[in-house]
């Protein structure tokens, strides 16, 4: 076989479907979110970031930096192993019982990722508990997905949002067997957010653990920014809550919280746990001291759902399709990816506008989109000159009508 061949032809599907994906090279400049520069063909220039998961510029406060530095100076820059062979350190056992009161939970574990703590909890414990099915969201994230593909446990995929579809696929089952249903809060391509309280009716009434992946929600919802579930006085029917340090928080990392036996029996058994060398010391430090930090700030968090808010009244000022959602979540709606990519292309080339395409597998064909993340940081002035640009390409490319995609994935306004 021709190894070489192979790579090529995948590589030229993906560039001809317009789905080969383009790393942006940027510099994020601390203290400026968000303000970067960004460096491609045609030579360095600035540029104002619109798609960062750091939802509110946390990975360049500057109380999250001194903690790094300090951490740095004190303990060096890694972990030294993994947490079972002189990884753990203090700032790890201080960062866990500070989830854990975040979530008011009994316990919190700590992963290298989101995608990790996903996997490696959800493969463990679909594979651990005998004969166990797991109902999951149709439209559940990757991590999610391929956990449950690792456990080979029953896995039966439920309409998404939907209570009814899930209680009619749990009275299939057996009352005494083992299920787990698996959803997200705040979804993050379309940012639909769960009915949590339904979901955990039906879970309850057939006797299944819940697992509520709150990675888009944490640090940005609720009170002290614990997530949706904590917003709606639901946390207590939530057995498993999964979060990110990576988004909201501003640095890296996943974590689980919930009953100290269950995050002691995932400690105990999961291999992407027990086989990873622990996170950085710097960056538990840090991550700690952001977790800390948003329990107490609430401006930013009232500062963010107001600039979503202005972004979303000048969209529709300027008649840029955009779904409908109440989560910070803006996805404006193109429908083709070589569209999608031509826009993102024109936005930063000519405006200084870094967007990033959202394409197939990402999102289902023929919804390709751009996902603008407000900040607290962005300014009316953004705002207008993000408008603006993204009103005169709609004007010059016609395509960009005629793709629309249907609602079937959502309201659109605009």
């Amino acid at each position: 076989m021709d190894y070489s061949a192979f790579f090529k032809r995948q590589l030229q599907t993906l560039r001809s479907d317009g789905r080969y994906r383009v790393f942006a090279d940027i510099e994020r400049r601390a203290g400026a979110f968000p303000a970067a520069k960004g460096r491609c063909a045609h030579g360095e220039r600035d540029i104002t970031v619109w798609c960062s998961n750091d939802y509110l510029g946390m990975g360049q406060h500057p109380a999250v930096l001194a903690a790094m530095h300090e951490a740095i100076d004190k303990s060096g820059a890694g972990a030294g192993g993994t947490r079972n062979i002189s990884g753990t350190s203090h700032y790890h056992v201080l960062l866990e019982q500070e989830l854990a009161d975040l979530h008011d939970k009994e316990a919190a574990l700590l992963f290298t990722s989101g995608y990790v703590s996903n996997w490696a909890s959800l493969s463990t414990l679909a594979a651990s508990l005998p004969c166990c099915t797991v109902l999951s969201d149709a439209n559940n994230h990757a991590s999610i997905i391929e956990g449950l593909r690792h456990a080979r446990a029953d896995v039966r995929i439920f309409a998404h949002n939907d209570p009814e579809d899930l209680d009619c696929r749990l009275r299939n089952l057996a009352p005494e067997a083992p299920k787990i249903v698996v959803f997200e809060s705040v979804y993050s391509m379309d940012g639909d957010i769960a009915p949590i309280a339904e979901i955990c009716d039906v879970a309850k009434a057939h006797n299944a653990l819940t697992y509520l992946d709150e990675v888009h929600a944490v640090g940005l919802y609720g009170p002290r920014g614990a997530g949706i579930a904590a917003r709606e006085g639901l946390i207590h029917r939530i057995d498993i809550l999964e979060g990110t340090l990576a988004k909201a928080f501003g640095v890296i990392g996943g974590y689980i919280a919930a009953s100290a036996d269950l995050c002691d029996f995932i400690r105990s058994f999961a291999s992407g746990f027990i086989f990873t060398t622990a996170l950085p010391p710097p960056v538990a430090a840090a991550a700690l001291t952001s977790v800390r930090h948003l329990k107490k700030d609430d401006a930013s968090r009232i500062k963010l759902h107001s600039r979503v808010l202005a972004l979303r009244k000048a969209l529709d000022s300027a008649g840029i399709p955009h779904l409908d959602n109440d989560s910070h979540v803006v996805p404006v709606l193109v429908g083709d990816p070589v569209e999608c990519k031509w826009i993102c292309d024109t936005l930063v080339e000519e405006y200084g506008i870094y967007v990033q395409p959202i394409n197939y597998p990402t999102v289902p064909k023929g919804t390709e989109r751009l996902r603008l993340t407000p900040s607290p940081l962005h300014s009316d002035s953004d705002i207008a000159e993000l408008t603006h640009a993204l009103g005169k390409i709609w004007t010059t490319s016609p395509k960009c009508f005629k793709s629309r995609p249907s609602a079937t994935v959502g309201h659109l306004t605009g």
